[in-house]
């Protein structure tokens, strides 16, 4: 299968997260190996964090393709309407939505941010490959805008950053490399209030720029782990006897998932 065959397959959520992208590596394996390494090479599953985060990104990038999510009305996604209706998959609460699109509103009123989204020659949400360090790798940029030359990666947070999250950097280094292109991390920090004597809620936005200076030094930080991960796969024969070498943070909440409160208790007895 020639590249263009490829990338226009990886433009597939179900490919790009799914059994075919998992030929390629991403920043999101290094990650894996440190938050949840029984999960190594296997195909992403979607959370309700994920899916709410998808939601938020096509809200602000591709507004046209919001049609694509079930949405319900319901409390949690614990009710019986709820069970019924979803029929096992996995979808948006209607409170959730609501949120969402207020923050959404706000966002594009920010002009750092319309101006960068809205630009004459933008791409979204566009994959790319080559080879890396010896490794097929894949990578999707949120936003290419061509009129600047630059490559955005959006990342929500609910506080200002204090400092410089290495898996954002390391990240966004790689998509520079592979796309050969410049690349900045660019923060939306939505937050709201609410009144307590009416209890309306109002929705405020505040956009931060990160331009990575030192790019080389989070590929080198890739490169080195990367050989740890293949020193660890060849001298392991299966991924519990990975998980084992590392010990989770319990008080982390990356680590108090359902699914990873099981491995916790198969794998350490946590």
């Amino acid at each position: 299968m020639n590249t263009k065959k490829v990338v226009d397959k990886l433009r597939d959520d179900n490919h790009y997260y799914g059994v075919f992208g998992k030929q390629f590596l991403s920043n999101s394996d290094i990650s894996t190996l440190f938050n949840n390494p029984l999960a190594l090479g296997e195909p992403s599953k979607e959370s309700a964090a994920f899916l709410v985060g998808k939601y938020f990104h096509t809200a602000i990038l591709e507004p046209d393709k919001l049609k694509s999510f079930k949405i319900i009305e319901s409390t949690t996604r614990n009710t019986k309407a709820y069970k019924e209706i979803s029929g096992g998959e996995l979808c948006l609460l209607k409170h959730e939505v609501d949120k969402i699109e207020a923050m959404t509103d706000v966002v594009m009123q920010n002009k750092v941010c319309s101006d960068l989204i809205r630009g004459a020659e933008v791409e979204y949400e566009k994959p790319a490959v080559t080879e890396l360090f010896g490794n097929k790798w894949k990578g999707k940029a949120d936003i290419i805008n061509h009129d600047d030359g630059v490559i955005v990666d959006l990342k929500t947070t609910a506080r200002t950053p204090s400092n410089l999250n290495t898996a954002h950097a390391r990240q966004i280094s790689i998509y520079s490399k592979i796309m050969n292109c410049d690349a900045q991390l660019l923060y939306l920090i939505p937050s709201k209030k609410t009144d307590r004597k009416t209890k309306q809620v109002t929705y405020t936005s505040n956009a931060i720029w990160v331009e990575i200076e030192d790019k080389q030094k989070f590929l080198d930080s890739a490169v080195a782990i990367l050989r740890a991960m293949d020193m660890l796969l060849y001298n392991c024969n299966d991924k519990f006897e990975v998980a084992k070498m590392f010990y989770p943070d319990v008080d982390d909440w990356t680590w108090n998932t359902p699914t990873l409160i099981e491995a916790r208790k198969k794998v350490w007895g946590l």
